[in-house]
């Protein structure tokens, strides 16, 4: 029986506009935008963690107004798929659907996981 039994490992697809972070840089020169997007990128890292806490801590009293936070500051940097799948898991959270919102918060992580890693580069990758 035990043989039956596959491991799924899911790979997003993460989807990013490069819009937002080539404005920063038009605005601000390439050494001031460097430090903004390197905060942000912090801030927002910071906003996930925290998430994470709340939700193992089974906190969720404040988890709707900390997604907005995120969804914003995620559409404010270009990364468009963590700020669709942060409103997703506001939506289970709306409708008290406890499966789907196990499973839309295990996708935001592997989305955060994706669009965060520190290996990329945001203004190299390719936008869908």
């Amino acid at each position: 029986m035990a043989d039956n039994v596959v491991a799924l490992r899911p790979k997003e697809c993460v989807r990013q506009d490069a819009e937002p972070i080539a404005t920063i840089y038009r605005n601000l020169g390439t050494a001031s935008a460097e430090q903004v997007v390197t905060r942000e990128l912090g801030e927002l890292a910071l906003t996930m963690a925290g998430l994470a806490q709340q939700v193992r801590g089974h906190q969720i009293k404040d988890l709707p107004r900390h997604l907005r936070h995120l969804q914003r500051m995620a559409e404010s940097l270009g990364l468009v798929s963590l700020g669709l799948v942060a409103l997703d898991v506001q939506d289970c959270l709306r409708r008290a659907d406890s499966t789907a919102f196990t499973a839309v918060w295990a996708r935001l992580l592997r989305i955060a996981e994706r669009s965060l890693a520190p290996d990329k580069d945001l203004l190299d990758q390719t936008f869908r």
